[in-house]
């Protein structure tokens, strides 16, 4: 007899890990885990071959996390919007073709987020390197120089990714003060313990 408010028991014994003349398999296998794992690898490769000297991943916006236990927390974002390529003199077409993440869904809610992504996008327009058209065909108006595009590679990894900021306390960025608030409360709680049996001295003294 099921006794207390326990949960109610439902286990499955009846998994089949064969295919047999009971029915067919019924529990996943990932026993190709490691050759998928290659093959992903050798896309990856196979793609970064195809389209070099472009970088593999796109230009990403630094956005803040949902809900507003993470909000502080600053992670890569979709894509761009259309108010910031637009202050950083860039259209959604033409940012799509140089590698630049672009989400037409996505709002600014406030100027300090509109400005740093406006930064990042001058950051890396100051880095870009734009090959002409036609390989052979004349430098035009916003490509690059033919050395600089002789000389570029392929960028390998995350596209300006965000710094960490530092848990590290510099102590000389510590106000010094003279009197310690520790030690103030450290006397006071001392002074409060000691405060009856002074009263009572001082009382038997009198006497």
């Amino acid at each position: 007899m099921v006794k207390h408010n326990n949960v109610i028991p439902n286990i499955h014994c009846h998994k089949k890990y064969c295919e047999s003349s009971r029915g067919p398999l019924k529990v996943r296998l990932t026993l190709n885990q490691a050759g998928k794992k290659k093959s992903r690898r050798l896309a990856r490769a196979a793609k970064a071959a195809a389209i070099a000297p472009r970088p593999l991943k796109l230009l990403r916006p630094a956005v803040h996390c949902q809900t507003q236990r993470y909000s502080a927390k600053v992670r890569l974002g979709k894509g761009f919007t259309i108010e910031e390529l637009k202050a950083a003199g860039l259209t959604a077409r033409y940012a799509r073709t140089v590698g630049i993440a672009v989400d037409h869904r996505r709002t600014n809610k406030s100027a300090e987020s509109l400005a740093a992504n406006v930064a990042r996008l001058e950051e890396y327009k100051s880095k870009l390197i734009v090959f002409p058209k036609k390989r052979l065909s004349k430098v035009k108006n916003g490509d690059s120089s033919a050395e600089e595009c002789k000389a570029a590679t392929q960028f390998v990894g995350t596209v300006l990714p965000l710094a960490k900021a530092s848990n590290e306390i510099v102590m000389a960025d510590v106000p010094s003060q003279e009197v310690s608030a520790f030690t103030q409360m450290r006397v006071a709680r001392k002074e409060t313990k000691v405060a009856g049996f002074r009263v009572s001295v001082a009382n038997r003294e009198e006497k």
